[in-house]
This record gives structure tokens, C-alpha cells and sequence, in this order.
């Protein structure tokens, strides 16, 4: 049960119900702070799937809000009609609108709640959706007649790009439907006082946001990918046609900057993501870059490297990892030390079966099955690092990817691609190369495998840097000191947290100011 001081914890697809990534961070964040009652929050496919985490006595609850299948029960009921039709129709070809012309249709910031919501744009449009979610009323009012015949006439509106891609009823169907599924997270409430932190942008900031316009709770926003360039990279291959493909993303983009401009405090894991939210509408004066961590002992130096070299690959088997790029590169490699084994830990995520499938074939095709092994997800994750003489990571998005500061906890160099904070994490301990370039991965390898020396200087640095700036105690410190200041704005209506822009949050928590916030027990 919660005594005051939490947190509601906002998540999609993620923790509890999958291991790795973000899922590790969230773990590690409510773990380092027992003194914190934690509300999570998790947007799932189908509501049903398994936690995977054993979650700590300090997750007071745990909710899981399903996307798909049918509405709530209590979303099923009689359509809006007269006076609050006419309403819901006007804010919805609004938020239309806004979302395939947003150029003519951005906010107006001096529109005060009182005015129609044109005048507010996506902005006010979603307020009064938030409104009609929590009401139970706004699934069925998306799914009338009328709504429909309202999207085909937007789209085909002359001067929108839609116009000449002849929509059809099917296409209005699909979107409606895609769109629908969306908003649901509009109906979660949140404990009004409580911090709401969203752990990525998109869907899981739907609630924060409802419950920052409706209740006044202070929103936090973490990154770790970019959420808004995983979307557009997911729609190039996606099924839909252009109309439905446009009014999605253009959904998701709005959104993303409506996230930006409303958190109270943005903590990007890196400084790649920041430049993305500055150029996405966030003020600098609201970002704080707070690094993920990792704990030195449990990543421990992984002594003598295998007899056989060896690549080793950590994470999840998801498209997202171009895990192609890294069988091309080592079929290359594999021309010139023919004894070179790839080694592949991690799950198969549910809905992945089939890319694991592809690489299967594609390794077949390039004769090289042999020498891939498998491993599935394994429980002491610092053992597949030293399994290997090379950590590689071939990710074509990510944001500061623990599977990088773990390998070089335990003293291995890496290659990895030049993605996110990947840059940032690794410094000069280990390569950098493009993303998507087999060959180039491949020849800087090659040179690292040749070079004893190199690799065990490079693995000695890559571990004193991760001990000097990555660390879990620092990474989790920063974030108890930023829920003890919006804890405090929401109790004294006021602001606490200064504005050093441009900075990182924890190379200053040893400032005075910051010390006392951290000892004084009242902010709570």
C-alpha cells in the first residue's frame, strides 16, 4: 500500500512482461529506491501476458492495459448523440486535422481551455478525447457511421497529401480501428498524487498527459530509442496503404511533440536523444541527461577470452537489431579465420519467430549455419560477454544500450554501430562503425581479432571508463533526486529544479543545493 510517496510508473510493451533493455532499467530503478511505493502501469498486446519479473515488495500495483481485442466492458455503450455528437465531431476533425496538416494546425499556446478546440488544435482536441475515454464513451463514438464518412472527407480534403491517394471505406475502417486501439490508454487513471513517469515517448505518455491536463500530476518523460523513428522505420514495411500509413504517423508525431512540450522534466538517456527532443519542440531548460548504469560487481572482469575466438551478441532477436548486418559481416570474416564462432544470447520475442527464421536461411545461404549458435536467454547475463573476444552490437535504433556497458564492465571491447548513444557509451574503448555496412563491421573486427594487445588495452579502459561514469548507483541516484523535486513542485506549486541548461544531472549531484534536497525527508 503507498504512504505518499509515489510514482506511477508508465511502460509499453516492456517491463514487467519482458526482459532486457528498458525492462532492465525499470527493474534497476524501482530496486535502487525501496524507499519509493512504486505504481506500474504496462500497455500490453493482449493483456494476458506472463510477468517476468519478480516484482519487489515495493510495486504496491501492477496493471496491465491491453491494446487489443475488445473495448472495456464499460466502453460499451450507446453512442453520443445531439448536442454532444455535434461536439465530438467538430474536436475530432480537429484532431484529424492536426494530425495530416500540421502545419496549420499546431497548438496556440495563448488558446486558454474556455475556446473551441480548433483553436487548441491536437493539443486541446486530446484533452476533450481524455475526457470522453474516462467517460467510457469515446470507443463507441469512434466507431459510428458518421466518424467514418468525416475521415474520408478530411482525407481527400484538397491540398492534403492524401487527397490523390484515393482512400477507401477499408482504409477509413483500418485507420479508425488502428486509431481507436491507440487512444485507450486516454482511460487509465493515475493517483492524482503521485509522480506519472513515462519510460518512452508515444502510448505510454497518453496517460501522464490526461492526468497533467485533468488532475495536475507532475509528468516525467525518459527516452531510451528515439519512439518516433522506430514508428517511422516500422510503417516502411508495414501493410497498410499511404492513407492509413500518413494518419498513423502523423498521429505518432504529434503526439511525440505534444510529450515534449508538456513533461514537466525530460531525462533522455543520452545526448543524441536530447538533440532529437530539443528538435522535436522540448525545452532545453527541461532536459536532464541522466546516464543508465550498471552495477561493476555484478558485471565483474571477465578474465581470459575463449580459445576459439569468438563474437558474442546480447539482446533480444527483434529486427530492430539488424541481426543480418551482423551474419553478412561474419560470413565475411569467416573467408579469413575460418575458426570464428558467433555466438547469438537472447530471446525470441513473441511475433519475432519468423526473423529468426530469416536469419536461419540467410546464414544457410551463406554457409556459415555452422558456426551460429543460439543460446536463448541466459540468466547470468556477464557470462555471455565473456564468452566472447568481441562483444558486437549491429542495432540499426537504440538509446544508451546496456548490452554495451555491461561488456565493458566486464572488460571486453566492442563494435558496435553508430546509432543513439552508442557513441557516447563507448568513447575510445571500442569501434564505431555505419550501420547497415556489413563489410565495414566486418574489416573492423577483423582488425581487433588480430591485435591481442589492442583488444586487452581497449578492455581495460572500457571497464575504467564504465566504473567512472556508467555506474548504477550514480544512474539511479539522479532519478531519486528528480522524483523528490516534482514531488515538491506538485506540494508547494512551485518550481525546484534549477535550469542549468545543457548539462548532465548526475555530474552535479554533488552540489550543495542538491544535497540538501536529498537529505531533507519533508519533499516526500
Amino acid at each position: 500500500m503507498s504512504h505518499g510517496r509515489h510514482v506511477t510508473m508508465l511502460t509499453e510493451g516492456t517491463y514487467p512482461h519482458v526482459h532486457g533493455g528498458v525492462s532492465t532499467w525499470c527493474d534497476q530503478l524501482v530496486r535502487g529506491m525501496p524507499e519509493v511505493d512504486f505504481n506500474v502501469i504496462a500497455l500490453t498486446g493482449s493483456g494476458r501476458e506472463p510477468v517476468a519479473w519478480e516484482l519487489p515488495r515495493n510495486v504496491y500495483r501492477h496493471t496491465a492495459v491491453p491494446l487489443w481485442g475488445p473495448p472495456p466492458a464499460r466502453s460499451r455503450r450507446q453512442a453520443l448523440r445531439g448536442k454532444a455528437q455535434r461536439r465530438f465531431t467538430e474536436t475530432y476533425e480537429t484532431f484529424l486535422l492536426s494530425l495530416l496538416d500540421s502545419a496549420h494546425h499546431r497548438p496556440n499556446p495563448s488558446a486558454g481551455p474556455g475556446l473551441p478546440a480548433r483553436a487548441r488544435g491536437f493539443s486541446g482536441a486530446l484533452r476533450e478525447l481524455a475526457v470522453l475515454a474516462r467517460e467510457g464513451k469515446l470507443a463507441p463514438a469512434l466507431r459510428s457511421e458518421s466518424i467514418l464518412r468525416l475521415l474520408m472527407a478530411v482525407w481527400t480534403r484538397p491540398g492534403l497529401a492524401t487527397a490523390a491517394a484515393e482512400p477507401t471505406i477499408h482504409d477509413a475502417l483500418t485507420a479508425t480501428d488502428l486509431l481507436e486501439h491507440a487512444l485507450r490508454p486516454l482511460s487509465v487513471r493515475i493517483p492524482p498524487d503521485s509522480v506519472a513517469h513515462a519510460v518512452s515517448s508515444g502510448l505510454a505518455t497518453l496517460p501522464a498527459l490526461a492526468a497533467k491536463h485533468l488532475d495536475g500530476v507532475p509528468f516525467l518523460l525518459t527516452e531510451h530509442g528515439i519512439y518516433l523513428r522506430e514508428r517511422y522505420l516500422g510503417y516502411r514495411t508495414a501493410e497498410q496503404r499511404w492513407p492509413v500509413k500518413a494518419l498513423m504517423l502523423g498521429f505518432y508525431r504529434e503526439l511525440n511533440t505534444e510529450g515534449y512540450r508538456q513533461a514537466d522534466l525530460i531525462t533522455p538517456c543520452n545526448q543524441y536523444n536530447r538533440r532529437w527532443e530539443e528538435r522535436g519542440g522540448a525545452d532545453s531548460g527541461r532536459i536532464r541527461t541522466v546516464y543508465n548504469g550498471v552495477d561493476p560487481h555484478v558485471f565483474p572482469e571477465a578474465g581470459p577470452e575463449p580459445e576459439v575466438p569468438t563474437l558474442s551478441w546480447c539482446g533480444r532477436i527483434d529486427p530492430i537489431k539488424d541481426l543480418e548486418t551482423l551474419i553478412r559481416a561474419y560470413a565475411f570474416m569467416r573467408e579469413e579465420l575460418p575458426a570464428l564462432r558467433l555466438r547469438l544470447f537472447g530471446p525470441v520475442p513473441a511475433g519475432c519467430e519468423d526473423y529468426k527464421l530469416s536469419l536461419e536461411k540467410l546464414a544457410a545461404e551463406l554457409g556459415v549455419t555452422d558456426g551460429i549458435a543460439y543460446e536463448g536467454r541466459i540468466d547470468q547475463v556477464a557470462k555471455a560477454y565473456a564468452a566472447g573476444s568481441v562483444v558486437m552490437l549491429s542495432s540499426i535504433s537504440e538509446g544508451f544500450p546496456f548490452s554495451i556497458i555491461e561488456a565493458m564492465s566486464c572488460g571486453r571491447t566492442t563494435v558496435s554501430t553508430d546509432v543513439g548513444g552508442v557513441r557516447e557509451a563507448v568513447g575510445d574503448t571500442g569501434l564505431v562503425v555505419p550501420p547497415r555496412e556489413p563489410e565495414t563491421m566486418a574489416r573492423a573486427t577483423l582488425a581487433l581479432l588480430r591485435d591481442h594487445e589492442r583488444r586487452a588495452e581497449l578492455g581495460r579502459l572500457s571497464r575504467k571508463r564504465v566504473v567512472e561514469k556508467f555506474t548504477l548507483h550514480q544512474s539511479v541516484d539522479g532519478f531519486r533526486h528528480i522524483y523528490r523535486g516534482l514531488a515538491h513542485q506538485k506540494h508547494a506549486g512551485q518550481p525546484v529544479l534549477p535550469v542549468h541548461a545543457g548539462d548532465d544531472w548526475t555530474q552535479r549531484l554533488a552540489d550543495p543545493w542538491y544535497k540538501e534536497l536529498a537529505a531533507d525527508g519533508s519533499l516526500w
